[in-house]
């Protein structure tokens, strides 16, 4: 299957803990570039989260949101350090016999001295476990809908293949007799400047020029990119790069077949390439 660069995912799931949602969005881009956005619960699981994305996706400009909400009962815990709190209890008891005017202390401020409270999150093992499972989900969905793209990226490319497909198989029956006419005329004007009659030397020249306006090797090497790119879009995989690298083979030989142009014919047959290759790296700036 081809796949598109661009696809959007959102998935989400209740945990004891509280509400674990994860987005995941892809557009177009040369190689892959990602971007983890993780809560603090999370962050010691960017790493895996990274590996995860980067062994499923190999191009696109790629972002992953993480979102997480704790619920009530499943919040981080209050723990007492009682050991602690013992001791300041103790130091107050002491300070309080050594200056008996120095007044009370109150418990609310033994309980903001720094370690007596301190809070448990939920297991972080467990959440981040949660969440890959999670990235698993969103990352099939994400595939299935730059599938779904890729396959009409695809359709699009078989079109404008066809298109060439045709504009070729017009051409090339005419090339022979093309050829032969413009010799005729170049022969015609040869005459006529050299003011004498046919001869060896003319002959040479002419076939020559011949030669080098002769787009037959062209017209065959179209033929064989175009089979190339058939085959590699029936493949399927990570496919955009090499497909890239043929628009720019193809965009080579229209060229080609347009500076060796004899004829309007010719002519209007390398503009009319040009056009849809023009059409199909477009689509396929998009293709992973």
């Amino acid at each position: 299957m081809i796949y598109s660069m661009t696809g959007f995912a959102v998935v989400q799931r209740e945990l004891p803990e509280g509400t674990l949602n994860l987005e995941l969005r892809a557009v177009n881009h040369r190689y892959l570039d990602l971007t983890v956005r993780l809560p603090e619960e999370l962050r010691a699981h960017e790493g895996a989260l990274r590996e995860r994305i980067a062994g499923k996706i190999t191009r696109g400009k790629v972002e992953c949101r993480v979102g997480f909400n704790a619920q009530a009962a499943g919040a981080a815990q209050l723990v007492l350090n009682q050991a602690l709190l013992q001791q300041l209890v103790a130091v107050v008891d002491q300070a309080r016999a050594l200056v008996p005017a120095g007044g009370d202390v109150r418990l609310g401020e033994l309980l903001r001295w720094p370690g007596v409270l301190t809070q448990v999150a939920p297991a972080g093992e467990a959440l981040g476990e949660a969440a890959l499972q999670l990235l698993d989900a969103a990352i099939g969905e994400l595939g299935a809908s730059r599938g779904r793209e890729g396959e009409k990226l695809k359709a699009h490319l078989l079109e404008r293949i066809a298109g060439m497909e045709a504009i070729v198989a017009a051409v090339k029956p005419r090339v022979p007799q093309l050829v032969a006419d413009y010799e005729d005329r170049l022969k015609a004007r040869f005459l006529e400047a050299l003011g004498t009659q046919e001869d060896d030397r003319v002959r040479q020249e002419i076939v020559v020029f011949a030669q080098k306006i002769d787009v037959d090797e062209e017209l065959s090497r179209l033929g064989a990119h175009f089979s190339e790119i058939r085959r590699i879009l029936d493949k399927g995989g990570a496919v955009g790069k090499r497909l890239d690298f043929l628009m720019q083979e193809l965009n080579r030989e229209a060229n080609t077949l347009g500076s060796k142009s004899v004829s309007v014919e010719t002519s209007r047959a390398s503009i009319e390439l040009k056009v849809l290759i023009e059409q199909m790296r477009e689509q396929i700036q998009n293709i992973e």
